[in-house]
């Protein structure tokens, strides 16, 4: 606590009372010596007389804000000085405590002193949370120097701020929702709603109710009504994830509300009116689907306005070591384990390997390797039996035999393992490998790689 007042009989009496509901205080006897140690020691709540000479205690809570935006005050006042009570509440103050007070006094100081520290608690909590919501999606946050993500990110800063239609395409597991977050983050509607819905796990008539809303009464179970997301989005943003999986009819309704941002409710009549950038998500070619009838054209050219393609993972190989290490200091810091780094030869098998999940699959070996692994640092026996195959293998000599001959013992240990990891499932093992079964079978017979349970043969 930091007491501020230039009557020291004033100033000692709180200080007495704070200490004996167990608060460490100091004292000032100006504003200049209590911004002093505002700037110099943490303080929890400062009280502060009005009435002091040079700067009074208004002035005092206002430039106190200005160096810790978050610390309460607590203005003392003289008795029935009611306009000073208003005006303390008016420069930021917290509350007001009257004066005189003295020991009867304790519990009102005390209720007051821990309610002001309690708001001081959720003021810093909510402007951090705020700033760790920002940092989450800024662009630096989607990790990767490579030429291709740069080419994606110079094209969000760009598109951000418009109200443009952005139609954002790439595999599974790319980090299409990351990218539509960061681009609502970046845009004007920052402080309105951003609201996803994955169009790809509602069926049609759910789907529906859940982007439009629905009246009372609309279909069985419609017990009241429903406020949909295109509404709940309205002034923000609405990402509609795996939009080719929209049904005929759902792509009509949507062309409508893309162009006229209009709708009504399931089984309501009236028709209400949005502000919604939206942003859509394909992991599918929609130019092949309308090719194939099974996406509207129109519809197409409607969302199409600005697409932002994202790379696959194995596109970019130089950013596996960034990100892999950006997740483990997620997963270290969420589980408290002390892993600080990778084997150059587990690097080495992250960078080799396909990535067909992409870094949503990356993500999720990270993890497993830090939880499983058993030292400071993730090996190449961390990793799952696919990646490690993907890893370079020690070659003898050839000496006298022929190429073929000297990649039969790298080949048969790399199968060997993986299917040992995968206790000997052939089915299993062809998956990881990325061959089909009829080709392992006979791999394993030419390398000699005999099952230990025949009986379990599969």
């Amino acid at each position: 606590m930091l007491v501020v007042d230039d009557e020291e009989l004033y100033r000692r009496a709180l200080e007495r009372i704070l200490a004996r509901v167990g608060h460490q205080v100091s004292t000032a006897r100006d504003a200049a010596e209590a911004l002093a140690l505002v700037s110099s020691q943490p303080i929890d709540l400062v009280l502060c007389d009005v009435k002091m000479p040079g700067i009074n205690g208004l002035e005092l809570v206002r430039q106190v804000h200005e160096l810790e935006p978050d610390l309460p005050c607590i203005v003392i006042t003289g008795y029935g000085s009611a306009e000073h009570s208003v005006e303390a509440l008016r420069a930021g103050a917290f509350w007001y405590l009257e004066k005189p007070f003295d020991q009867g006094n304790l519990d009102v100081v005390r209720r007051l002193v821990e309610q002001a520290i309690e708001h001081g608690r959720l003021k810093a909590e909510n402007r951090l949370l705020q700033s760790q919501l920002r940092s989450l999606y800024r662009f630096e946050n989607i990790v990767g120097t490579s030429t291709a993500l740069r080419r994606v990110l110079e094209t969000v800063e760009k598109v951000a701020d418009s109200d443009s239609t952005v139609l954002i395409t790439g595999e599974s597991g790319t980090g299409k929702s990351l990218v539509a977050r960061a681009i609502h983050r970046h845009s004007a509607r920052r402080d309105k709603p951003f609201v996803e819905v994955a169009c790809g796990a509602l069926p049609e008539t759910l789907l529906e109710s859940e982007l439009f809303g629905h009246v009372a009464g609309a279909f069985t179970g419609a017990a009241g009504n429903k406020l949909g997301k295109f509404m709940q989005a309205d002034g923000g943003t609405i990402f509609l994830d795996e939009i080719s999986t929209a049904s005929p009819g759902m792509q009509v309704k949507l062309l409508r509300v893309l162009q006229d941002f209009e709708f009504e409710q399931v089984g309501g009549t009236q028709t209400f009116t949005i502000d919604t950038r939206v942003i859509l998500a394909s992991n599918e070619d929609l130019a092949r689907a309308v090719t194939d009838g099974r996406f509207r054209q129109d519809l197409f050219y409607r969302i199409n306005v600005i697409n932002i393609e994202l790379p696959a993972l194995r596109e970019r190989i130089s950013d596996i070591p960034l990100l892999a290490e950006h997740f483990l200091t997620e997963v270290r810091e969420d589980c408290g384990k002390n892993v600080h780094g990778f084997s150059d030869d587990a690097v080495a098998a992250l960078q080799r390997y396909p990535w067909p999940g992409n870094v949503r699959e990356l993500q999720n070996v990270i993890e497993r390797a830090v939880l499983l692994g058993k030292s400071d640092l993730i090996r190449l026996e961390d990793l799952p039996a696919a990646l490690a195959a993907a890893a370079p293998v020690s070659l003898e000599p050839i000496g006298g035999r022929t190429l073929k001959q000297a990649l039969e013992a790298p080949e048969r240990q790399i199968i060997r393992e993986v299917l040992e990891a995968n206790n000997w499932n052939r089915h299993v093992t062809a998956e990881a490998l990325g061959i089909n079964r009829t080709t392992l079978y006979k791999k394993m017979k030419r390398l000699g790689l005999e099952e230990p349970y025949p009986a379990l043969a599969r």
